[in-house]
């Protein structure tokens, strides 16, 4: 839906800018400009939340919204306050120094996220998905603790720099070379704030390429890679487009940017899956064999000699009577139990992640996915903060 509509609206304005003569010069600029401001936008909320920008010398402000969201003050020194002026502060208080000066932080993990949905071969919802979990991590339902008892109020343990903004760039004309680049130089910004590790919110699977591609990059050489999915998304070119979710895998494997790729959960693989797999020595569990490979799975040690772990969690991973709201419904599925043991027992530095393909469009009236998403943000959260 959304990815036609913008096309089509890309189309209508550059048949109107080619009617008025303007350059292509012209536009080329006016992208870069809408670029360099969304990278910018990104870099400075990330600084924000390591580095001193005001004078506010102390606890957070007595202030009844903080009190409930302290994670979004920072944030809201930047944007218009989303609650009535009545509990909007002044730009002036801004926590100096946040995760240094509150010291005993190794790594913090920082949700970024990447509302993109065109690249999806079915359904565009994804696109959607970051503001809806945003939502239910902080649902008056629930706490704020992680199972392991970590605070996520707590900023040394999750802070949040908002969103790329997708859509505006996209109606810019940018195309996917580009953006893929977009979303890349974004992560890099947050990892150049010491000690904010990506945690990124998606948004079809088609993110995980540029993202790891920057956590690669960034940190000097591969990682190992535990990807939870009901697909190994791993098709050399889907449907003609080599960014489809269906191929993202497939570019992290020829870009050298993983040693080990393990894909868990997978039930819906067909012939190229398997040969591309064997292709690049991906270690495949399949949902047929999952009772066998349980102990081992639930077991797993990885990132030793590169440069940690990247976990890729698809939602569709889990049967969908855990998780309905998402794009591609696959029964015989994951238990959340199940995704839980096996994020939970990983050993491993885990250096970033991402939640990836839930769609708000197909979940339950009460956002029952929703909550499912949020609480793999939760534990993932506490599996990068240290």
């Amino acid at each position: 839906m959304g990815g036609v509509a913008a096309g089509t609206k890309w189309i209508h304005h550059i048949q109107r800018l080619s009617a008025a003569k303007v350059s292509a010069e012209a536009v080329e600029r006016g992208q870069s400009r809408v670029i360099d401001a969304s990278l910018t936008l990104i870099r400075e909320r990330a600084k924000l939340k390591v580095s001193r920008v005001g004078p506010f010398a102390g606890s957070f402000p007595k202030n009844p919204f903080f009190l409930r969201f302290p994670l979004i003050l920072v944030y809201c020194c930047t944007v218009p306050a989303p609650c009535s002026s009545e509990y909007s502060i002044p730009r002036k208080y801004v926590i100096p120094k946040l995760l240094r000066a509150l010291g005993g932080v190794k790594a913090s993990a920082s949700l970024l996220g990447v509302p993109l949905g065109h690249n999806s071969s079915f359904l565009q919802g994804p696109a959607f998905a970051p503001p809806r979990i945003r939502e239910a991590i902080w649902c008056g339902s629930t706490n704020s603790s992680t199972e392991e008892g970590k605070e996520l109020n707590d900023p040394r343990v999750l802070t949040d720099v908002g969103d790329v903004p997708i859509q505006e760039i996209r109606d810019c004309g940018v195309e996917d070379d580009r953006l893929m680049h977009v979303i890349s130089e974004s992560v890099k910004a947050v990892m150049e704030e010491e000690p904010l590790r990506p945690l990124v919110l998606g948004g079809d699977h088609s993110i995980s390429y540029p993202v790891v591609r920057a956590v690669s990059e960034k940190l000097g050489g591969p990682v190992d890679i535990l990807h939870l999915d009901a697909h190994p998304d791993i098709y050399d070119c889907f449907e003609g487009n080599i960014y489809s979710h269906a191929s993202s895998f497939a570019r992290i494997m020829e870009g050298g940017y993983a040693r080990r790729l393990l894909q868990v959960g997978l039930r819906s693989i067909t012939k190229e899956g398997r040969d591309q797999g064997k292709r690049f020595g991906v270690e495949q569990y399949e949902m047929r064999t999952f009772s066998k490979d349980r102990e081992t799975l639930e077991n797993l040690k990885l990132g030793e000699g590169v440069k940690g772990v990247y976990v890729s969690v698809d939602v569709d991973c889990l049967d969908p009577a855990f998780a309905p709201g998402v794009s591609h419904i696959e029964p015989g599925g994951l238990s959340f139990r199940d995704v839980l043991n096996i994020l939970q027992n990983l050993q491993g530095d885990v250096v970033a992640a991402d939640v990836v393909e839930f769609n708000p469009q197909r979940d339950t009236v009460d956002g029952m996915t929703a909550m499912v998403a949020a609480k793999l943000v939760r534990e993932l959260t506490a599996k990068i903060s240290k």
